[in-house]
């Protein structure tokens, strides 16, 4: 049997004044994302920096997620925000 791809959220990283916060949140919709952890921004200015903490973030995600339903998700590449989630 082929293996299926199937999405069950996503990361989600937002600047909420000087601290980077990242969340756990649905596909389409930021309400009731629960926070993963945060950073001051001025840590992660340095872009090697900040994909690190990029990478953290999505790997403690998938550790809960392994640990709940036995599986690892994969994640792709970074995404824009849907246009009603981006600062105006």
């Amino acid at each position: 049997m082929a293996e299926q791809n199937m999405r069950v959220g996503r990361v989600a990283f937002r600047e909420k004044g000087s601290v980077w916060v990242a969340y756990w949140a649905q596909d389409d919709t930021m309400e009731g994302a629960h926070k993963l952890g945060s950073i001051k921004m001025s840590l992660v200015a340095n872009p090697e920096r900040k994909q690190q903490f990029m990478n953290l973030m999505r790997e403690c995600a998938a550790d809960v997620i392994e640990s709940s339903v036995g599986v690892r998700p994969e994640f792709g590449g970074p995404e824009t925000a849907p246009g009603h989630e981006r600062m105006q």
